[in-house]
């Protein structure tokens, strides 16, 4: 504990001496003043030079309450005595900074009832920079330290720290943005509160109708989006368990590469999948055709509604329900599996009473990611939606179409929410209460994990085999788009894209002169920073849900899955409202889209991670603690080496997810900070299909690369000491 907070004051007193506290536009490493002169600098300076110099008292706890915390952690202190000026400290000066960053904007008092109290205000401030965002930081690890003095956390500093850090993280950049744009659900045309303004918009008939059950064209848009996302639920978990077994136990030839075309749709950039889909079943795609000349057959517009929304959604999502139960599939202990074999039981039973039970944290988890990507998915609905109408859809166009109505969208995206709270609850009664899935323990394990019963293996099969052959059709057909001169009209072979968009010269050193490299560029850097960090949050969090207790924990587990269920144009309205003023004054800069990444797709890693986490046994941390052990050591050399295949599930998603990502950002970006995804669409949107699935075709390598490289840098789990099973001669 001690050792905690004075990390944290030192932290906070180098930032509040150093670094700049307000916003730089160009960077921390621009300034331009010589020396020493950048201390007393109205834009560059620290919060000390800030306050000796330039006038602003209101900075004085940023200094003040580090060298506080710093004296209690050197101070020959009882414990208890530590641990309360570390609280008065971190939550004294966390309260203050809040407090001036709320009053004081960019004209002074934010609030008119200030002036007489305080006296006028001739000074003005802008948003917070890296100074004071590492004071508070800093001064949070000093809270989180006094928290575990007096006996919060088990009195672990590690645990309070992280459990502070993931607080705040979702607090600032989920709820109150989120918070902040639904609170338009009750407000009345003309901006002013009113609680009962929400209620004409929650009670539309064009939301709850059931007409289509008694034929009339179409059921209200609450019922089609619950109707979808259920069917993709259901469909994505059978679809990810059956290629995460055969990949695992299926005994196949071509498992390896099984795999990577499993996760391959979720490296695609936006509208490859739907424009393969409307070549192969569109009103003139490969299989409408055939079926007109062989068979006489008109298949029509089948593919814009339900039937090719779902298929669309089936085909973007199951990658996420695989990454989820791969690890699960993974982590199954053979012993159980044996020991149901000694005992006579066949194969198919073992199966049916033993593996599939303690599957299930992973079906749940998947089947609650499937729901929730479902209902908050706008791309594809947009794209093959038609005349089936859901909720992602009416919330965009009630957002920028030509009715433009924030209210009906925040109350469309309460809809949004109350959904995704519902199917959380539903998951948390399956998997929670006194069931056990525990598979990993504190024994030693030399178990193989047995071979899929023949006629499991063969349904996997079944669905797995088909599915890859039409993914595969689906990505030749939209790849090959790259490579002729005019999509659906000249077939003539080239090149003239990709140089298009990635020619480069040597003058004077490599010049990069295609029209990509800037956004491709700008994407990548992005992504790389959020991955790391969403993964590692993702992995944490799971952690302090599974193993710890404290007040608000099932609030906090929920709040993390707010930016999830709501549609990524939501997401991106929300943001810039939250962060368009000080004291958080992010619109505009590459820190607002990496904070969209790291809590957009934080969801993923944390489910990843419980499902993995569920399967260990808690005596491995209660063995830990006993020989000495803290929370960090427990996580770091215990549980960490178990957690590989979420980590990677979580870090595989997170960068794809940020490179391929769209709806969430298309409000976010600037010229400065345009990413690849914009770039794709808007060459769409000027008709130039080739230059876009040119640089569609590099990000998918680009994404493949990295993510085998992920692969091999973060190794694979062994809980057995034997060596893996022989890939038998089977084909798959």
């Amino acid at each position: 504990m001690r050792a905690a907070g004075l990390s944290g004051a030192a932290i906070t007193l180098v930032a509040a001496l150093l670094l700049p506290w307000y916003l730089l536009q160009d960077g921390i490493l621009t300034t331009p003043l010589a020396g020493f002169a950048w201390l007393n600098d109205p834009d560059y300076a620290p919060a000390l030079g800030q306050a000796l110099t330039q006038g602003r008292w209101w900075l004085w706890p940023a200094v003040l309450a580090p060298l506080l915390a710093l004296a209690a952690g050197l101070a020959p202190l009882p414990r208890a005595r530590r641990a309360d000026l570390y609280l008065l400290a971190g939550g004294l000066g966390l309260l203050l900074l809040v407090a001036q960053g709320e009053a004081i904007g960019v004209r002074g008092w934010n609030h008119a009832w200030l002036e007489p109290l305080l006296g006028p205000m001739e000074d003005r401030q802008f948003g917070i920079g890296w100074g004071g965002s590492v004071v508070a930081l800093g001064l949070c690890q000093v809270l989180a330290a006094g928290l575990a003095g007096r006996g919060a956390f088990r009195g672990d500093a590690f645990t309070a720290s992280a459990a502070m850090a993931i607080a705040v993280g979702v607090l600032l950049f989920t709820f109150l943005p989120i918070a902040a744009l639904l609170g338009d659900a009750f407000r009345d045309p003309a901006g002013a509160f009113s609680p009962l303004a929400s209620a004409p918009r929650l009670l539309d008939d064009r939301l709850w109708g059931l007409g289509c059950l008694v034929g009339a064209p179409r059921c209200g848009v609450v019922w089609n989006t619950v109707f979808l996302a259920t069917l993709v639920g259901f469909g994505t978990t059978a679809l990810g368990l059956a290629f995460a077994l055969l990949v695992t136990r299926g005994r196949l030839r071509y498992a390896a590469p099984l795999r990577w075309l499993t996760v391959l749709p979720i490296v695609t950039p936006p509208f490859i999948l739907g424009l393969g889909l409307i070549l192969i079943f569109g009103r003139s795609g490969l299989v409408s055709l055939a079926a007109a000349n062989w068979f006489g057959i008109e298949l029509g517009r089948w593919i814009y509604g339900l039937p090719g929304l779902l298929l669309a959604q089936l085909f973007a999502f199951t990658p996420i329900a695989f990454l989820v139960l791969i690890g699960v599939v993974e982590g199954l202990s053979p012993t159980l599996e044996e020991a149901a074999s000694m005992l006579r039981a066949s194969p198919e039973k073992t199966f049916r009473t033993v593996t599939l039970p303690l599957l299930m944290p992973g079906l749940a988890n998947a089947f609650l990611l499937g729901f929730i990507e479902s209902i908050a998915d706008f791309g594809n609905a947009v794209v093959l939606g038609g005349s089936f109408n859901v909720l992602a859809t009416e919330i965009f166009f009630a957002v920028v179409g030509a009715q433009a109505d924030p209210g009906r969208a925040a109350a469309l995206s309460l809809v949004l929410l109350a959904l995704a709270c519902l199917i959380f609850i539903a998951q948390q009664r399956l998997t929670g209460g006194r069931k056990s899935f525990v598979s990993i323990g504190g024994k030693g394990d030399s178990g193989l994990p047995p071979a899929l019963p023949p006629r499991i293996r063969r349904l996997c099969l079944s669905l797995a085999l088909p599915w890859a052959g039409l993914t595969i059709a689906l990505y030749v057909l939209a790849i090959s788009g790259a490579f002729v001169e005019i999509w659906g009209r000249d077939y003539t072979p080239t090149l003239r894209h990709m140089v298009k968009a990635f020619d480069f010269e040597w003058a004077d050193g490599l010049q990069l002169t295609g029209m990509a490299w800037n956004s491709v560029l700008t994407t990548l850097e992005l992504s790389a920073i959020a991955a790391p960090i969403t993964a590692m949050l993702g992995i944490l969090a799971a952690w302090l849900f599974s193993r710890t207790r404290f007040a608000g924990r099932g609030f906090l587990e929920f709040a993390t899955l707010l930016s999830f269920a709501v549609p990524g144009t939501v997401i991106g309205v929300a943001y810039l409202r939250a962060f368009n003023l000080p004291p958080l004054e992010l619109a505009g800069t590459g820190a607002i889209i990496v904070l969209c990444f790291i809590f957009r797709n934080l969801p993923v890693g944390l489910r990843s991670g419980m499902a993995a986490m569920a399967q260990i046994d808690r005596s491995l941390d209660e063995a830990s603690h006993t020989l000495g052990g803290g929370g960090m050591d427990a996580f770091r050399r215990v549980l960490m080496p178990l957690l590989r295949p979420a980590l990677i599930a979580g870090l595989t998603y997170a960068f794809v997810r940020a490179m391929t990502t769209i709806s969430a950002v298309i409000f976010l970006v600037t010229a400065e900070t345009e990413l690849a995804t914009v770039f794709i669409v808007n060459r769409v949107i000027n008709g130039d299909y080739g230059l876009a699935i040119a640089v569609a075709v590099a990000l998918i390598v680009l994404m493949l690369a990295v993510l085998g490289l992920a692969q091999l840098a973060v190794g694979r789990r062994r809980i057995g000491r034997r060596a893996a099973t022989p890939v038998a001669g089977t084909a798959a």
